[in-house]
């Protein structure tokens, strides 16, 4: 119980600091149509506003309701960590990444392109990819970092090159699977049927149809 009103104390304090900080740059903006002379410089109010949330963090941080919040949250993740602190883990979570990073960075680099070219381009998608990058790349260092110090995974060439040739591969297949809704619709059964007696035929020297994104 009186952690919880120690917590709820913390955050009325919080709330309290906030208001007066917004109460601050409100009256501001009318002081310097006033008098320029007495209103402060935008460093200084700056300088205000970090000391501010510097001591709101230092609050929180003794605050023992939000420390207990905080183990709460770190203790499962740290016992999942130590359970599956082993290198084939590791391996898996590199090639993962390495996938979302190729995958990702082709939308981006091939497909993107593609659609700038053409004047199709979707601001939305874009954004979505450049984060999957982003999410995919710092999960990569991550899990480098992480199995360097808990696991001998990156102390094994084979095990490092192998999971980076097999999420290469993958980021590829996720790469083409994105573009599979464009190629089959200038695939119809017909041509894909004259393909297939045509390669029946003639083997390796028969002239195939094949669809392309340009």
């Amino acid at each position: 119980m009186k952690s919880q009103l120690t917590f709820w104390a913390t955050c009325l304090t919080v709330c309290l600091m906030a208001s007066t900080l917004c109460g601050l740059q409100t009256e501001s903006a009318p002081a310097q149509t006033q008098d320029t002379q007495n209103t402060l410089p935008d460093a200084e109010i700056q300088d205000k506003l970090q000391e501010q949330v510097q001591e709101i963090g230092k609050t929180l941080d003794q605050s023992q309701a939000v420390q207990d919040v905080s183990a709460g949250v770190l203790e499962p993740i740290y016992q999942a960590a130590e359970f599956v602190a082993f290198p084939a883990f590791y391996w898996l979570a590199f090639a993962l990444m390495v996938a979302g990073v190729i995958s990702f960075a082709g939308q981006l680099v091939f497909a993107k392109l593609l659609l700038l070219v053409r004047g199709n381009l979707n601001v939305k998608e874009i954004i979505s990819d450049l984060l999957g990058l982003l999410i995919s790349a710092v999960g990569l260092i991550l899990t480098t970092q992480a199995a360097t110090e808990n696991s001998s995974f990156t102390e094994s060439p084979v095990m490092v090159v192998s999971a980076t040739v097999v999420g290469g591969l993958l980021g590829l297949v996720f790469y083409y699977r994105d573009c599979i809704d464009a190629l089959m619709p200038a695939l119809p059964f017909r041509y894909a049927e004259y393909n297939f007696y045509r390669a029946a035929q003639q083997g390796l020297d028969a002239r195939l149809l094949w669809p392309t994104l340009e």
